[in-house]
């Protein structure tokens, strides 16, 4: 699963990036999926959307093994 997950991921970056900002897979688990978000997504108070609204949605709609994501 960490490989659908990375290929999901690459995916979704470049519009990450044209917001000067970035995501990192950290660990996948028993369908929890935790990510890093960098650059100015680390510290912007859309993160949550970003991360449920955005990056959860995409994965939970392409890997249905995923229950969630979180970050750390």
């Amino acid at each position: 699963m960490r490989e659908k997950v990375e290929q999901i991921l690459a995916a979704i970056r470049p519009q990450l990036m044209a917001d000067r900002g970035d995501v990192e897979l950290v660990d996948v688990s028993d369908g929890v999926v935790k990510v890093r978000l960098m650059g100015a997504c680390g510290g912007c108070p859309m993160a949550t959307i970003t991360l449920k609204g955005g990056i959860e949605r995409v994965l939970k709609e392409n890997i249905p093994e995923v229950r969630e994501v979180v970050a750390v």
